[in-house]
């Protein structure tokens, strides 16, 4: 099937996988870097952005923490 495919596209089962691979693997890094909304979530997405909620106590304790590193 990949030989017979490879074939109609004129190329080789080389250069037909390495093709395919690479449209894969582009496809994945889309799929993690870019995303689609519509107006009214993009809108909602940037506002949320821009008007993060306030520290809760576990952040603020966190935050106080001294990092292991400097222990």
């Amino acid at each position: 099937m990949i030989d017979d495919a490879a074939a109609i596209l004129g190329k080789t089962r080389t250069e037909f996988m390495i093709e395919s691979a690479r449209r894969q693997a582009i496809d994945v890094l889309l799929d993690q870097r870019l995303f689609v909304l519509d107006s009214g979530r993009y809108d909602a997405f940037m506002h949320a952005l821009d008007n993060p909620p306030a520290p809760g106590p576990k952040l603020r304790s966190l935050l106080r923490r001294v990092p292991a590193w400097q222990k």
